[in-house]
């Protein structure tokens, strides 16, 4: 496969990393300090808090090239439109491994409704200067699949080969018939979560204001209510429905857990900030805006 990884921050390099690992002809975009970091020393990847760091020569572009058999993006919401604009002449199908909460139709417009695929990426980490710092169990985990799905729920020919193409590079992938659904759940969760633990200065801090969990908990079950389809996974439908004692003891020692401390959570960045703004505003606009 003639890859294109769009995208070379945590999620981005991990997967170039192990699709190029795999075989495939992976290509890694990026600009800046991290395009001249990568062009130096590859990919370096490093367990959380091992002293090891691993160099995989991935090869890196600043812009597309040509076409591709498929184009991974790995990017913040409020960074798509300048992606599409990049993409718009480039062939290939475009898979959104992201938050995104606005559906496939603003995705379409800009580079053609055919090409559009819908994701999210099951992995995470952190970065320590231009080393990516991975979760030993989450590293493109086998324990949470990565769903990805065709934007009107079929299961077609070019999503069971990505899939598979995924799974042979150990990459556990799974088609979802209802991306779009999962993607505004997970995003009807994040917003208040993000926003929370940014407003309280880091996961922890949080988790010892009892008050601003219970208003995290009460954002997140007004995003689900105002959602136009039942939530995916249904799982989340529990947010709405067990006692909110619980789940607000349940969500406190999520807070304090090494999961929550060492993921995207802690990040404080203005990025972050104006990515969880963007996914709100995406939840806020109405069903035919998407």
């Amino acid at each position: 496969m003639k890859l294109l990884v769009y995208g070379a921050g945590v999620c981005g390099s991990l997967f170039a990393a192990r699709m190029h690992e795999a075989g495939h002809d992976v290509s890694l975009l990026a600009r800046g300090e991290r395009l001249t970091a990568l062009r130096r020393q590859g990919v370096q990847l490093a367990e959380e808090d091992g002293p090891a760091v691993k160099r995989v020569p991935v090869p890196v572009i600043e812009h597309p090239d040509g076409g591709y058999d498929l184009i991974t993006v790995f990017v913040r919401t409020h960074q798509v439109d300048a992606v599409l604009e990049s993409l718009a002449g480039v062939q290939g199908d475009v898979l959104f491994l992201l938050n995104w909460a606005a559906g496939p139709k603003t995705l379409g417009a800009v580079i053609g409704h055919e090409r559009v695929l819908l994701g999210f990426p099951a992995t995470g980490g952190t970065m320590d200067g231009d080393v990516v710092r991975y979760r030993r169990s989450n590293f493109i985990t086998r324990r949470v699949a990565m769903p990805i799905g065709e934007p009107d729920g079929r299961t077609t020919p070019r999503l069971e080969r990505i899939v598979q193409t995924f799974r042979t590079a150990g990459i556990n992938a799974k088609a979802e018939p209802r991306m779009a659904a999962w993607l505004r759940t997970h995003a009807a969760f994040e917003v208040p979560l993000g926003q929370a633990v940014h407003a309280a200065g880091g996961p922890a801090v949080l988790a010892d204001a009892p008050d601003a969990v219970r208003g995290m908990l009460h954002l997140m079950r007004q995003n689900l209510a105002a959602m136009e389809t039942p939530p995916v996974p249904r799982a989340f439908a529990a947010l709405r429905a067990l006692p909110q004692g619980l789940l607000v003891a349940v969500l406190r020692r999520f807070l304090k857990s090494p999961t929550a401390v060492h993921s995207g959570l802690n990040d404080p960045s203005p990025a972050t900030a104006a990515e969880l703004q963007r996914l709100a505003e995406q939840l806020r606009a109405p069903a035919g805006a998407r």
